[in-house]
């Protein structure tokens, strides 16, 4: 055999960029922001709280140990954990109307995006409506099935015409939306 026909082994193949997209789409680490990080932090311990049913202050604690949870904007993720968790059946309601199946038939990964997403219409006006959906469908593609984030999404642009109408009329008008 000839010598070209195997690469040396000082050859490697090219260093990929720690920021962009990866081959499925989904943001990579190094491109995400302290709050981007601080939702998937509160997705995972949303998780916990909707399929183990487990204390959330063991979540809390649990999640705050797990690696790069130093990088993530932890008053975010406070707000975020501990306001879904409080309010979870006021957020159930507000969700239910606009499903087309009941909410014992949602993953609990598209549930606790459903959550983060309400959540942030109704109690973070310092976080844009496009922003927080664009956020929650973000989260969906990365942790949920496969077509999830499509339901994750229409099921909030709904609720963001009601829960933000004015922000999101005044997007419409302006050709943004």
């Amino acid at each position: 055999m000839s010598e070209s026909s195997h690469p040396s082994p000082s050859k490697r193949p090219p260093r990929q960029p720690r920021k962009g997209l990866t081959s499925t789409g989904v943001r990579k680490a190094a491109s995400k922001s302290d709050r981007s990080r601080a939702r998937e932090f509160a997705l995972q311990g949303l998780y916990q709280v909707l399929v183990g049913k487990n204390p959330l202050e063991d979540v809390d604690a649990f999640t705050r140990d797990l690696a790069g949870f130093s990088k993530a904007d932890a008053v975010h993720f406070d707000a975020l954990l501990h306001g879904c968790a409080d309010q979870a059946a006021v957020l159930d309601a507000q969700i239910q109307p606009v499903l087309d199946r009941p909410l014992s038939e949602i993953s609990p990964v598209e549930h606790a995006c459903m959550w983060i997403g309400v959540y942030e219409f109704a109690h973070c006006p310092d976080v844009p409506w496009r922003v927080a959906l664009n956020e929650c469908i973000e989260l969906a593609k990365e942790f949920g099935g496969t077509d999830g984030h499509k339901y994750v999404n229409g099921v909030l642009n709904a609720l963001a015409r009601q829960l933000r109408e004015a922000e999101v009329n005044a997007d419409r008008s302006s050709g943004r939306a």
